[in-house]
């Protein structure tokens, strides 16, 4: 395997190692979000999710997206982190896929800025090209809220999860009626996979300190699948050993939940702000 691809592979599990030490972090930070119950919190925020889904106004998507960005901020998580970590990835990717929409040739409507002007139309299989290519009034209006539906959708979702330590998280799915076993199954994944992470991380290592030069492409595939089954064999035997240790212990197939949650007066108010934002869509939308 080449020393650049090993290199890059270590330092993408490094980053994802990280990036959940992090978000326990600042879950234990002392701010709003992180002070409310987490059934409440996890509520209003599905309700939060739901009427940025069905908003269809430029206005109405941008408030709700500032209402994000003053709560990383009063939650005590750095904004230029929240903002990196929420625009990096799906709201950039949305903007790469809805991009044509923006054009004449997807969305006709009053010409906003012209691209390029041919001496005629075009014909290319079913598609028929204008002889000139404008970014539309309607194209750029539509990728601009789909773009800004899903950032707000994933700013939503970053706070919860970065405010919310992921075992509290699991037991306020209770208030959506999801079955303790399904609970379970999340936690332990949760705890078992920066063990696996760091385990491809040693076979990568590992790989790198025994060879000498570059392999050729069918070699590296050939490592790279043998590699997949030994942590297929690993993950098979640790969860038998894991299960037999549970069984030993006093496992009974019910799984319990120690921590107690109760609602306070900043949880009320919280729940009250939400139902406020909630009435203004209803009203104004």
């Amino acid at each position: 395997m080449r020393s650049d691809f090993v290199a890059k592979t270590m330092a993408d599990i490094t980053r994802a190692i990280e990036q959940s030490v992090f978000a326990n972090r600042y879950a234990r930070e002392n701010g709003l979000l992180q002070r409310l119950d987490p059934r409440g919190k996890l509520a209003s925020i599905l309700c939060l999710l739901i009427i940025t889904g069905l908003s269809a106004h430029l206005g109405t998507l941008s408030i709700l997206y500032a209402l994000t960005l003053v709560l990383a901020v009063v939650s005590r998580v750095p904004l230029g982190f929240f903002v990196k970590r929420v625009w990096v990835f799906i709201p950039l990717f949305t903007a790469m896929i809805v991009l044509p929409a923006v054009l004449n040739i997807v969305t006709p409507g009053r010409p906003l800025f012209t691209l390029m002007t041919f001496s005629s139309p075009h014909s290319i299989g079913p598609f028929n090209i204008p002889k000139t290519i404008t970014i539309t009034v309607q194209g750029a209006l539509g990728a601009a809220i789909l773009v800004l539906r899903v950032a707000t959708s994933v700013s939503l979702a970053v706070l919860l999860i970065l405010t919310t330590e992921w075992t509290r998280l699991l037991k306020a799915l209770s208030v959506l009626r999801v079955p303790e076993m399904v609970i379970l199954v999340f936690a332990m994944t949760y705890r078992y996979i920066d063990l696996f992470l760091r385990t491809v991380e040693a076979m990568l290592l590992a790989r790198k300190s025994r060879q000498i030069g570059d392999s050729n492409i069918r070699e590296e595939h050939g490592w790279i699948a043998s590699r997949l089954g030994v942590l297929v064999g690993k993950s098979y035997s640790l969860s038998s050993e894991v299960h037999l240790a549970m069984l030993s212990r006093g496992w009974s197939e019910n799984p319990r939940l120690m921590e107690d949650f109760s609602f306070g007066l900043l949880d009320w108010l919280w729940l009250a702000f939400t139902a406020g934002i909630i009435s203004l869509w209803i009203t104004f939308r």
